[in-house]
């Protein structure tokens, strides 16, 4: 008996999806508008927080070290930097490769160039570059450092200079930024998603007002509630796989014309690469969210608004 009703209803959905085909064309237009927002949403989640890192890989401390410095010492300092639960990565460069950066650097400036050859050694120093998991932790890592040169109080200290304080400002307005921005964004996605959460809702509620005859006809018979929710339930599935086809299929095109653009603009993060390699993921968003909002949305315009 529950297989036979189970195959009613959805014979029941079909039908009713097909026979108000106009009704259904622009209940899963509006639905496709909706889970077009929602993929939008997350298109710009992935290029704000790439825009981010690119951001945060640009923030880094630098320590540089006296020219007598030995590299044994250095390479100490260096993995115990390594050892820092706050540290992303430790770069090192030596003497030689500060003394060929800075001459690149350099290499229209005649008079600095010429400067340079008349001495008679390397007068720059070996240096580390720290980056941090995160801009807050900068500050830790500094505190360390500070901690490491007092302990050498007394003793020959290899550090010449930490350009922390130097960015000290810039680091921490950075991450202030940083965290204003990923709220700003979290409440943009909210509103979007909840605005078009509504207009699919009221889209749906019309489409089953518009069989409320037939929803008094089935409770004069003595139909259940479940067995009249049930055609509207197929329905809003089928409105939501019909509008996530159609929202995959824009987004191809769409991203495939902004990859370029994006790719440029937010330093190297290509939109169609980003889809192409997350389409699975973003399959099963959309498809699931297209779902889920049809069957809730069928579920709640029968009940409040027909009072099954």
């Amino acid at each position: 008996m529950f297989l036979t009703n189970t195959r009613r209803v959805i014979r029941a959905g079909f039908i009713n999806f097909w026979r108000n085909r106009v009704i259904s064309l622009a209940s899963v237009l509006i639905m496709t508008v909706t889970l077009f927002v929602i993929g939008f949403v997350i298109f710009l989640g992935a290029l704000f927080q790439g825009s981010l890192e690119q951001i945060k890989s640009k923030v880094d401390v630098n320590i540089y070290f006296t020219t007598d410095a030995s590299e044994e010492d250095i390479f100490v300092l260096r993995d115990s930097l390594r050892e820092l639960p706050e540290v992303a990565s430790v770069s090192y460069t030596s003497r030689e490769e500060a003394l060929a950066n800075f001459r690149e650097r350099h290499k229209d400036d005649y008079l600095t160039i010429q400067a340079l050859d008349e001495l008679d050694d390397n007068p720059l120093g070996a240096s580390v570059g720290i980056k941090a998991k995160e801009t807050a932790q900068y500050e830790s890592i500094a505190k360390f450092l500070e901690e490491q040169s007092a302990l050498a109080q007394g003793k020959y200290s290899i550090i010449d200079k930490i350009n922390y304080e130097q960015n000290k400002v810039a680091i921490n307005k950075l991450t202030k930024i940083l965290a204003g921005a990923e709220k700003i964004g979290f409440a943009v996605t909210v509103f979007l998603v909840l605005i078009s959460i509504i207009i699919t809702f009221n889209t749906i509620r019309l489409a089953i007002y518009t069989s409320r005859d037939e929803i008094a006809v089935m409770r004069l018979v003595g139909a259940g509630n479940r067995y009249i929710q049930g055609p509207f339930v197929v329905e809003g599935v089928m409105y939501g796989l019909f509008s996530a086809a159609i929202t995959l299929i824009l987004f191809y095109p769409i991203t495939l014309w902004l990859g370029d653009v994006t790719d440029s603009f937010f330093g190297g993060i290509n939109l169609f690469e980003y889809y192409v390699s997350n389409f699975t993921q973003i399959l099963l968003i959309i498809t699931l969210s297209g779902v889920v909002l049809g069957t809730i949305s069928s579920i709640l315009a029968v009940r409040k608004y027909l009072h099954v």
